[in-house]
């Protein structure tokens, strides 16, 4: 998809279609009045007429109006202007691609972003169309033999500015919009691969290719098996040992500015495929179990779009890539593991893997002094019964850090909940054979995402650390399951703000 930003007269667009706002009640945008002027009221004749009121969500695609070179003009209804929030924002986007691709229209004059979404301003409005039309464009189809025929769907979109004089930042607004759509169809497509292809040495190679493109400023390192035996990661290796596929322990060391600042750290937990171990999971929906390496990819995602846009950070991610199987040789239920940290855990779930993994991460992480520590993870269903699928769940130990969280999940629409991190949840880890148990005592007690997240805790003692448990919002189920990229937004929106603080 091309996209571009543009000044020019609105009638004399010569593209196959104009795309305009109207609000409720059956008021046009500004844009609109200026069409609905040079074509001589066509578009008041047509809203007086009741065709179209302006409630959210509402197309009417218009033929040959009057005094305008466009083809066609789509009006939107936009709902009413005082309530649009970004979530409105965002389906009408993905209502225009819907309705165009349906016309079969390809070349596009889009003036949506004019309509108010507040607080926001038009930069930020073009940027989040073209990052919200890509994702309303994407497609995993690199696995189909047989595609289907497919007619003519967008190719160019221009979207339009008041002047010439604002087209200044037009470069840069571009460029961070194709890195995030870039950053977060990585999620997405990482995400989709079955299984089979995307093992833990597929991560790592891809980790590696990402190297070799940005090797300016982006080292990657692969721990090997005995590379983690050497350092005892405990947690890695025993969730490894059921697969026949060799676990991976992936850095990527990106520096951005001086070496002496301290590096943020983001570990995304890269479970390829989860069956649960000898703790079997139901049959039903297994086939999802690919998408438990969605914190690896969207941590991927994201040092993809930071490398793309040269951020002045230092960041480093961390990902323990494994896969979860039931064999001879897998870690049984009674187990006790020693992390690399030197505690013991009993494993009483062997499907309470994706935080043994995380503790040995998030303990390598302790030896490089980051200045933050950020983990990502599908890792409870709890939080899917808590937060559904809208809302990620997000944990810590520094207010600060989680509150940036909470606030750049709202500016950006990729929006988490702080749960509480509190001492009592801890007596629920406790175990009488070993330093702590991977589940909770009590089978009776709940409250699952919260102690996850205290397990977690007890390897970041030395860290200011914030968990996000991304469940529920890193696929999608039923008739279009699939990867959705989140939180590469929150994520890459958090960086932004750092870089937006003052020295």
């Amino acid at each position: 998809m091309d996209f571009s930003i543009k000044s020019g007269h609105v009638e004399k667009q010569r593209v196959a279609c104009l795309v305009i706002g109207v609000y409720e009640p059956r008021r046009l945008t500004d844009t609109g009045l200026l069409v609905d002027h040079f074509s001589q009221q066509y578009l008041s004749s047509i809203l007086r007429c009741g065709d179209i009121e302006g409630k959210l969500g509402q197309t009417l695609l218009l033929h040959q109006v009057p005094n305008i070179l466009a083809q066609r003009v789509l009006l939107i209804g936009c709902g009413r202007e005082r309530e649009l929030t970004l979530q409105h924002y965002r389906k009408i986007l993905h209502k225009m691609v819907s309705v165009l691709n349906q016309a079969h229209i390809s070349d596009v004059a889009c003036y949506l972003p004019e309509i108010n979404v507040k607080n926001k301003s038009l930069y930020w409005r073009i940027s989040d169309a073209i990052c919200t039309i890509n994702d309303a464009l994407y497609q995993f189809e690199a696995l189909k033999t047989i595609k289907k025929k497919k007619a003519p769907s967008l190719k160019r979109m221009s979207f339009f500015v008041n002047s010439r004089r604002e087209l200044d930042k037009t470069d840069s607004i571009l460029a961070q919009s194709y890195a995030i759509s870039a950053g977060i169809k990585l999620a997405k497509d990482l995400g989709n691969t079955p299984p089979n292809i995307c093992t833990p040495s597929y991560l790592a190679k891809h980790a590696k290719r990402m190297e070799y493109d940005f090797n300016q400023n982006l080292r990657c390192t692969v721990l090997e098996t005995e590379d983690m035996e050497k350092l005892n990661m405990g947690g890695v290796l025993a969730v490894a040992k059921g697969s026949n596929e060799a676990p991976k322990f992936i850095v990527l060391d990106y520096k951005g500015t001086d070496e002496s600042v301290a590096p943020i750290a983001l570990v995304g937990k890269g479970v390829t495929f989860d069956s649960g171990g000898i703790s079997l999971k139901p049959a039903a929906k297994m086939d999802e179990m690919k998408y438990d390496m969605s914190g690896a990819a969207a941590v991927l995602g994201t040092m993809q779009a930071v490398a793309e846009l040269s951020l002045p950070l230092n960041i480093m991610a961390v990902i323990p890539a494994v896969e979860n199987l039931p064999s001879g040789h897998a870690t049984r239920p009674g187990d006790i593991i020693v992390t690399a940290s030197g505690q013991t855990v009993e494993v009483l779930n062997t499907d309470a893997e994706g935080r043994l993994i995380l503790a040995d991460a998030l303990h390598y992480c302790q030896q490089f002094n980051p200045s933050t520590v950020i983990d990502v993870a599908t890792l409870t269903g709890a939080c899917i019964v808590a937060l559904g699928r809208e809302l990620a769940a997000v944990i810590g130990n520094h207010s600060v850090l989680v509150n940036n969280l909470l606030r750049a999940g709202e500016a950006c629409g990729d929006r988490v909940w702080e749960l509480p991190l509190l001492d009592e949840y801890q007596d629920l880890m406790k175990s009488p054979f070993a330093d702590m148990a991977n589940i909770s005592n009590d089978n009776a007690a709940g409250a699952g995402t919260i102690t996850g997240a205290c397990f977690l805790s007890r390897f970041t003692e030395k860290m200011d650390w914030a968990h996000l448990d991304i469940a529920g919002v890193a696929w999608r189920s039923g008739a279009k399951k699939g990867a959705t990229g989140r939180p590469v937004r929150l994520l890459i929106q958090y960086l932004f703000n750092i870089i937006q603080q003052p020295a």
